[in-house]
């Protein structure tokens, strides 16, 4: 489970930086990279469940909590 959690990780890390390029820039690497095709909605779904997964993480775990 460490392993997944890490590959989220960086997941929502990379989907935090495309959109900010969108946002930012009105540039989208993904669609610049891999095109407007299946390809990049594949990523696009694995970004998502990235981040379903630290969100589930973040719930179930409580790292953030006090002791």
């Amino acid at each position: 489970m460490r392993t997944t959690s890490i590959i989220a990780f960086i997941l929502v890390i990379v989907g935090a930086i495309v959109w900010l390029s969108v946002g930012v820039f009105s540039f989208n690497p993904v669609a610049f990279l891999l095109g407007a095709g299946a390809i990049s909605r594949i990523v696009y779904v694995l970004v998502g469940l990235a981040g379903l997964w630290t969100l589930f993480f973040t719930l179930m775990y409580k790292p953030f909590r006090r002791v």
